[in-house]
Parts: structure tokens; sequence; C-alpha cells
């Protein structure tokens, strides 16, 4: 499954060059992970009331061509990998021209109410299962 969301930023968000700033992509790709979960029909706070947490481990991006206020994009969301006790999603923002000009990836481990790494399987098979179905390479 692919989530899609439309990106117009913010003209905080830039920098003297007027260039979409390195530190926004990560809330970006938040904003992405939130719409997926929507799209697959467990919404974050319905994770979160489950007593279970997401926590970023990794984070990787590719700055391909600059992005700019006053232009829409459209995030890519896929969920590429999934195990027992981590995710790994990717993002591609493309521009209004469907080129691409920015890539990521997010590597999250689940945890439980207690901050500690857990096995989302033996915990809420069913949100496990959910996620399962979504994988897409």
């Amino acid at each position: 499954m692919i989530a899609k969301l439309t990106i117009e930023p913010r003209y905080q968000e830039t920098d003297q060059m007027g260039i979409i700033h390195h530190s926004v992509y990560p809330i970006w790709y938040e904003m992405g992970r939130v719409q997926f979960c929507e799209a697959i029909g467990i919404p974050f706070h319905v994770i979160e009331e489950k007593g279970i947490r997401l926590a970023m481990y990794n984070m990787s991006c590719r700055y391909i061509k600059p992005t700019v206020f006053g232009q829409k994009y459209t995030l890519e969301v896929r969920l590429i990998q999934l195990s027992k006790v981590r995710l790994v999603f990717q993002y591609q923002l493309f521009n209004h021209q469907y080129t691409m000009v920015h890539e990521g990836q997010t590597e999250l481990i689940w945890l439980n109410h207690d901050l500690k790494p857990t096995n989302v399987y033996k915990t809420h098979p069913d949100i496990y299962e959910r996620f399962l179905a979504e994988v897409t390479l």
C-alpha cells in the first residue's frame, strides 16, 4: 500500500536560500506515517491508546533536487519491512512534474508502556497482521 500526502511547504520551513531546510523532512515523514496508519484503518492515536509506541531507531535521506516554498509536492509512504519488533518506512517526495526530488527511510521500534522494545506480534497480533498485510517492496 502506498499512502499519499500533499505537502505545501510553509515559508518558515525555508532557509536563507529559499530552499526547504533539511530539518523539515523528518516532520514530513511523521506526517506521512500518520497518514499511512489512517489509510490502513489503524489511526495513530488508536495504536497509542493500546499502550504501544513507535520510536525512531534510524533515519536516512537523500536530497535529489531542491524543494522550495510556493510549490506543492506529493509524499509517497510505503512500509517496506516489518518484523515483530521493528518497521521500516520508505518516503519519496515528488514535485508537480512527478519527478522525485527527495527520498528517505526510517526504521522504528515498537515499545511498550515502559518504553522497552516489545514483540508486537505477541502483545497485539491484530496490529502486527494489519501492518504485515501492507508491506510493499
